[in-house]
């Protein structure tokens, strides 16, 4: 089982930046790919990036140039810095993490970019 616990989220004006983490309960290095999606108010939970455990990313192109997905394998932390946001932005951002046939969520954590 792996927890995982996502902070940064908040309140930002349009063309702001926010640094979003995830903390899991185990080293990353023992995790398979880990994601960042988002679900703003009445839509379905999308994928925003993820970045394998070497470390290779894909963006949906929404975000592209403007976010970036990192991991620390040798520590228990995943990141997302998120540049330029757009009022479109606003969600709550949960981390994912999957190993084999598992897969594991955070609670989200709220983030809102006034328009």
């Amino acid at each position: 089982q792996v927890q995982l616990v996502e902070s940064g989220g908040g309140l930002v004006q349009p063309g702001g930046s926010l640094r979003l983490s995830c903390e899991a309960s185990r080293m990353l290095v023992s995790l398979g790919n880990m994601a960042w999606y988002r679900q703003a108010p009445g839509k379905q939970r999308e994928l925003v990036a993820v970045i394998s455990l070497a470390g290779m990313t894909h963006y949906v192109d929404f975000v592209k140039g403007r976010f970036t997905i990192s991991r620390d394998n040798a520590g228990n932390t995943m990141s997302l810095q998120m540049n330029g946001l757009k009022p479109d932005d606003t969600a709550v951002y949960y981390c994912n993490a999957e190993l084999r046939q598992s897969s594991w969520w955070g609670q989200g954590t709220q983030v809102t970019v006034l328009s």
